[in-house]
């Protein structure tokens, strides 16, 4: 789901003259981004998506005993968000509900967990959510960033069929490094520097980027460092775990960061352009809802067929990376996106 504004590269690059903008376009592979109003929050675009999941599948909303909600831009850091949307989806009240705070890798650690529940018999059906809206993050006058986030969420409906036959989900890698905790970060986000104790100044970079410590900020080149170390030993090491080869995996579904950085993953998987998605060009970077939106594109186009054995493999924020496997059943469903 994404929402209905949106800002072009020509709308950012009006605000900075100099920019150079077709050469940033060719960088961030990325010309326009949906972005939340200002009203919006992830919760909202997070129950448009499930809403639209659940009438496409036509399940009884009563029948889901599982629900997770992946975001790093939450309502209020109490309550829940999740709480607050399975109230507004009319979900049963003796359901488990709770938050996953993890961003570009989110949806993978998600799936780990749905999966997790189910195998152990605490869910039988779950519903996962994820929804992030770093936009609002984003200071306007920050053009390293504010050319690359966009708003949006998904939905996907996880079931316990798994257990009648072949898995169709795992194994998973994960990986952590905390010591780039700084290199992707909201200094003033949450209780170690408090917002509201924290005067916004605003400071210009030697590169003309403006922002204050209440905004984003990325080392972006110890952020492309990490990546093209992590993320292609992460996909051989899943394929290892699964006892195949990167020639057994239809598609290779990354996280969409920008075109340059999945242009290098690429190259030192030596994968071919068919087998490797990218889709971000309208949207960008959606955090923890680009591998599940790029997935479902990519099906949508043909790319990436029902049945098919797909690699997904999310990094960033964190700094955090994860990869697994996932057999597609025949009968895939996602959540619509637009």
């Amino acid at each position: 789901m994404l929402p209905e504004r949106t800002e072009s590269i020509e709308e950012i690059a009006a605000r900075f003259p100099n920019w150079p903008l077709e050469r940033i376009a060719e960088k961030t592979g990325i010309r326009a981004r949906h972005v939340a109003g200002e009203a919006e929050c992830a919760s909202d675009f997070g129950v448009v998506a499930a809403e639209r999941l659940i009438e496409k599948t036509g399940i009884d909303r009563n029948s889901i005993d599982y629900l997770i909600f992946t975001t790093q831009t939450p309502d209020y850091l109490a309550p829940t968000t999740a709480c607050l949307v399975q109230e507004r989806l009319g979900l049963p009240t003796h359901i488990g509900a709770l938050d996953i705070n993890l961003g570009c890798s989110g949806y993978i650690y998600a799936l780990g967990v749905a999966k997790a529940l189910i195998e152990s018999g605490q869910a039988k059906r779950l519903l996962l959510i994820t929804a992030d809206t770093y936009s609002k993050f984003v200071n306007p006058g920050d053009k390293s960033v504010r050319a690359l986030f966009g708003d949006a969420a998904a939905a996907t409906l996880l079931t316990d069929r798994e257990a009648e036959g072949e898995p169709r989900i795992g194994p998973f890698v994960y990986g952590t490094d905390g010591r780039g905790a700084d290199d992707l970060i909201v200094p003033t986000s949450g209780m170690r520097r408090r917002a509201a104790d924290t005067e916004a100044e605003e400071y210009t970079d030697r590169h003309g980027n403006t922002r204050s410590d209440h905004n984003i900020f990325m080392n972006g080149r110890a952020v492309v460092e990490f990546t093209l170390r992590e993320v292609p030993r992460a996909v051989r090491e899943t394929c290892d775990k699964a006892g195949i080869t990167l020639d057994d995996v239809d598609a290779v579904v990354p996280h969409q960061a920008s075109a340059m950085v999945l242009g290098g993953i690429r190259d030192r998987l030596g994968l071919p352009d068919e087998k490797f998605v990218v889709c971000m060009e309208d949207i960008g970077n959606t955090v923890s809802c680009s591998v599940p939106i790029a997935l479902k594109r990519a099906v949508l186009t043909g790319q990436i067929k029902p049945g098919a054995l797909v690699l997904l493999v999310g990094f960033g924020v964190g700094l955090s990376w994860g990869a697994t496997l996932v057999r597609l059943p025949s009968d895939f469903l996602l959540s619509e996106q637009d």
